[in-house]
């Protein structure tokens, strides 16, 4: 029985450009661009057409099962066409970021040679480690040598409370932030929009900016404070939502006269 979805073609409305294009834009699929490579590839030694070709590598293997694209096959996405890619390719084989090996096709008796990323995602890891390394290095820095003048042990405190909520070294960012709230406000108020953090699982700083910020703009300096500031916006949100009720009914009213 003949296959009538192959090679199958879409018949698009007569005026409808641009939502044809958007319907190919989605169904054409998109491929994913490591933001890792983007960050360390000059530090990997790789120019712009190197990474180029790269990102064409992994397109046609995503999209296209296509192992091991000719130089000719490649040319036509470069804008140095075929001898770019010749270039390009002897050039990452030489930075030992990209190899040849042989591949096993399920179901075929067969063995194929493709390109293999592997060497590429190594290198990208060892250059990924090394940079968390120095944050933790530099956080860690940071926390074992306050700014001048400061010897407070509650922020101590609220640096070890932080790292142990989120179950991670923190940032220099994260210190330096934790730093500015301690100076602006009381630990308690930073204790308690961490705790409310946490218990809305949002584990992350700006989340926790908000609620502080929120409270600074209403001048809330204590727990106390807090709970009062609560309870008076819950009772204007009840009162709010009784007076939008009958002004409902009144309209309703209305209508029925």
């Amino acid at each position: 029985m003949p296959d009538n979805n192959k090679n199958a073609f879409k018949k698009y409305r007569e005026g409808k450009i641009t939502a044809a294009f958007g319907t190919d834009l989605f169904t054409e699929g998109i491929v994913a661009v490591p933001s890792l490579l983007l960050r360390f590839y000059k530090k990997m030694g790789l120019t712009e057409p190197e990474v180029m070709l790269l990102l064409h590598l992994l397109r046609l293997r995503i999209e296209e099962r296509e192992l091991f694209p000719s130089e000719i096959q490649l040319g036509e996405y470069l804008s140095g066409g075929a001898d770019q890619a010749t270039r390009d390719l002897a050039s990452l084989s030489e930075k030992q970021v990209l190899t040849v090996t042989q591949y096993y096709q399920e179901g075929k008796q067969a063995v194929v040679q493709g390109y293999d990323f592997e060497p590429l995602f190594e290198k990208l890891s060892e250059l990924w480690a090394l940079a968390k390394l120095e944050e933790i290095e530099k956080a860690q820095q940071l926390l074992d040598k306050p700014a001048e003048g400061e010897s407070d042990p509650e922020l101590a405190r609220l640096y070890q409370l932080f790292a142990s909520e989120f179950g991670r070294p923190l940032s220099p960012i994260e210190v330096e932030q934790i730093r500015r709230w301690h100076s602006e406000m009381d630990g308690a108020l930073i204790q308690e929009a961490l705790r409310r953090a946490v218990l809305m699982g949002k584990h992350n700083f700006k989340y926790i900016d908000s609620i502080l910020l929120e409270w600074q703009k209403n001048n809330i300096r204590t727990l106390d404070e807090v709970n009062e500031y609560e309870r008076s916006f819950l009772e204007r949100r009840k009162k709010g939502t009784r007076q939008g009720k009958a002004k409902d009914k009144a309209i309703l009213k209305t209508l029925y006269l």
